[in-house]
């Protein structure tokens, strides 16, 4: 059984509200702290407690072309202007694609479309200790935070970070897997968002496959989480 949660953006504006600014965010944050390490702090000696584990959504946002302002379009018209003794030149105003090669070809090994980076082999956060195809993910240790946790997982498979940027301190989201047959360990998944930042290549490394995939192409991996996903992801 997987139960889902999502952190509400409601939350943060009530926490805002009843402090003074920046101050109700910080003791919302602070509670929040309080709340989750007494439980990580606990997992190593109760049997019946849930492995925490450090998800990381990887996001490539898309280049959007805004629409050009009324006067930029009205001068950019004008296709040909006359120079004296130069004769006649042509500008032609010809935006980009919005739908890229990669795109065409469903290539998923391109970083050319707005998606997101799954990894093939072996996690330590998989019930089965199987090859599976997965998030980059750690399974918390002894880190200070859930976020740091995060980013070690993301390092491990980039190498460094001085490409991603980190989308706040708390999670997006959650999911917790209950123990069955199939699944002999209990588990409690937090999910960070990461985004790509000024780069178009990222040498991914150990593991055995990787592809990046749009949000819809992402649901056709987890079908049983797929509800949650479409949740979780605003396209």
């Amino acid at each position: 059984m997987v139960v889902f949660g999502l952190f509400c953006p409601g939350i943060w504006v009530w926490r805002l509200n009843r402090g003074c600014g920046f101050c109700g965010l910080d003791a919302w944050v602070g509670e929040l702290g309080s709340l989750v390490r007494p439980f990580m702090g606990v997992r190593g000696f109760s049997s019946t407690s849930k492995k925490i584990v450090a998800s990381v959504l990887f996001e490539r946002l898309p280049v959007v072309i805004p629409k050009l302002d009324p006067v930029v379009y009205a001068f950019k018209s004008f296709r040909k202007f006359s120079f004296s003794g130069k004769g006649d030149y042509q500008i032609d105003n010809v935006p980009a694609p919005r739908i890229t090669e990669a795109d065409k070809k469903i290539d998923r090994k391109a970083l050319d479309r707005r998606l997101y980076l799954l990894l093939y082999g072996n996690s330590n956060a998989a019930p089965s200790r199987k090859p599976v195809w997965h998030f980059p993910e750690k399974v918390y240790d002894s880190e200070e935070t859930l976020r740091k946790c995060a980013e070690s997982a993301l390092a491990f498979v980039l190498g460094d970070l001085s490409h991603t940027y980190f989308v706040g301190n708390a999670p997006m989201g959650h999911m917790v897997i209950q123990q069955m047959e199939n699944v002999p360990e209990p588990s409690k998944r937090f999910f960070f968002k990461s985004q790509v930042i000024d780069t178009n290549k990222f040498d991914i490394q150990k593991c055995e496959d990787f592809v990046w995939v749009t949000k819809n192409e992402l649901l056709e991996y987890f079908p049983e989480q797929a509800e949650f996903f479409k949740k979780l992801i605003i396209s």
